[in-house]
């Protein structure tokens, strides 16, 4: 039996998910490449304080690894990484992984991709399985001054634990997830917390209750039950992406909860500072049970004057005033749109990413695009879907994935890459469909495209798994025993 030569990039949750989908299949000639020297993707990168996941942990985690032992409803950033990590081990993936070993490039040629590699390396795959996520990238914002802080100045995504927070005054741009749990985090904790709000953001209420010694006994002995709460999870996130898709009675309650939650801001000004002027989930819910409660305390000052510029000592607004800070924190998010960047690929008839992507990304149901044959991404463009967990997208797509490769391991194709015209008609269908989203009522947000089009599936999660989890039509592919180039 011919076994393909596969390379997949990165090893954080998509990379581990489909490494383990291969291990499963029976595939044992691939090389996981991971740049960083541990797994884990996002949340081996994200370690500022505070960080916790806005998905439960019982749906946030693999269905073939199942964790009987989350300590909590939504878990802290350690805790996830752990279970990867964990996950990683428990498939054998150690074995098959380059650690510190980062992909530079890959072209294809011959029928196969030349892989190119940071430690001067190349070597010849059959197959590219892009894991390479999309909250990758940090973004720095273009402000006048940034450099000429005289305090510590850091992303959020690339937290200086040696630095000391005690006896200091923090500034945090960005009102997202990210700057909503490092503030609530920070309050109370250190003389002076300063959050700076370009925009304010909808808060979703929750509890995170903690679970007790006996709870987990219980999932260790009764396996069922874990699987009953992971799919509990997913029938509430159906009902839930019913208000992301469609105007009516889930988008209207979904609102309601979130304005209600805001009445518990006390003081009416910074109550109306903190109202958004867009509906609620056009930007990401922020999931929150303690954010309102923080940005009331009188050691957290809400700046909504727009940021002039920085200069040594702190943070000057355009209204003139001088915020004095030591620590001035960057919560302000990734290139949501790098995807695979910065690697160079190359795929037939010379065509570069770059070139293919000069509009904007674009993809074939997120997994594939013409002119790069034997290629397929995960959690590609149009994948992420609001606040639904990517270990589910990820799943989805390594079946998918795992089922073309078995048919290549039959001799079925050579080479495969789907059309141009079903790329077209793909991406056209979802941008007929995306006027009726709440993405587009009128919000600006990562979820948007260059043209302010929302680049995210329109319809239900469930609808794109069943999508991605069917037979391919063969009219909507380009399956050769020699590669060539479509004209």
């Amino acid at each position: 039996m011919n076994e393909p030569r596969i390379a997949v990039v990165g090893a954080g949750i998509s990379g581990i998910c489909m490494g383990v989908a291969l291990q499963r299949a029976g595939f044992r000639n691939f090389t996981l490449f991971e740049k960083a020297l541990d797994y884990g993707g996002t949340w081996r990168d994200n370690t500022y304080p505070g960080l916790t996941c806005d998905v439960p942990s019982r749906y946030y985690q693999f269905t073939f690894a199942m964790n009987p032992e989350w300590s909590q409803l939504y878990s802290a950033g350690p805790e996830i990484k752990e279970y990867l990590v964990g996950v990683a081990h428990e498939y054998g993936l150690p074995a098959r992984t380059k650690f510190g070993v980062e992909v530079t490039g890959a072209k294809f040629e011959d029928s196969a991709w030349r892989v190119t590699t940071s430690d001067g390396g190349a070597r010849r795959f059959d197959f590219v399985l892009c894991a390479t996520g999309f909250l990758h990238h940090p973004k720095r914002p273009d402000i006048a001054g940034l450099g000429d802080f005289g305090g510590i100045l850091m992303h959020s995504a690339r937290w200086d634990h040696t630095v000391e927070l005690a006896g200091k005054r923090v500034g945090v741009i960005g009102t997202g997830s990210t700057g909503t749990q490092l503030v609530s985090e920070l309050a109370g904790k250190v003389p002076k917390v300063v959050m700076f709000q370009r925009t304010p953001q909808w808060i979703l209420p929750t509890i995170n209750k903690r679970y007790r010694a006996v709870t987990k006994k219980v999932y260790r002995r009764l396996p069922v039950l874990g699987s009953a709460a992971y799919h509990l999870n997913r029938g509430f996130f159906a009902a839930f992406s019913q208000g992301l898709v469609h105007q009516g009675r889930m988008r209207s309650f979904i609102q309601w909860v979130v304005a209600r939650n805001l009445r518990s801001v006390e003081d009416p000004e910074l109550r109306r500072k903190l109202t958004p002027d867009y509906q609620a989930m056009c930007k990401r819910l922020v999931v929150s049970d303690r954010f309102y409660a923080m940005v009331q305390r009188p050691d957290v000052e809400l700046v909504t004057s727009g940021i002039d510029h920085v200069r040594d000592s702190g943070v000057v607004t355009a209204d003139g005033a001088l915020h004095e800070l030591d620590i001035l924190v960057l919560a302000t998010g990734f290139d949501s749109h790098a995807y695979m960047r910065p690697m160079a690929i190359t795929g037939t008839g010379g065509r570069t990413l770059d070139q293919a992507w000069a509009d904007g990304p674009r993809a074939y149901e997120g997994v594939m695009m013409p002119d790069f044959p034997n290629l397929f991404m995960l959690v590609g463009p149009h994948s992420p879907f609001a606040n639904h967990p990517l270990t589910a997208v990820a799943e989805a797509q390594s079946a998918r994935i795992v089922a073309w490769l078995r048919r290549w391991r039959a001799g079925e194709f050579e080479t495969v890459a789907p059309t141009h015209a079903a790329t077209d008609r793909y991406n056209a269908m979802m941008r007929a469909a995306a006027p009726g989203t709440v993405w587009t009522t009128g919000c600006r947000s990562w979820y948007l495209g260059k043209d302010g089009m929302p680049e995210l599936w329109p319809w239900s999660p469930g609808r794109y798994e069943k999508r991605i989890r069917r037979r391919p039509d063969p009219i909507d592919y380009r399956l050769n025993r020699h590669a060539t180039s479509e004209k």
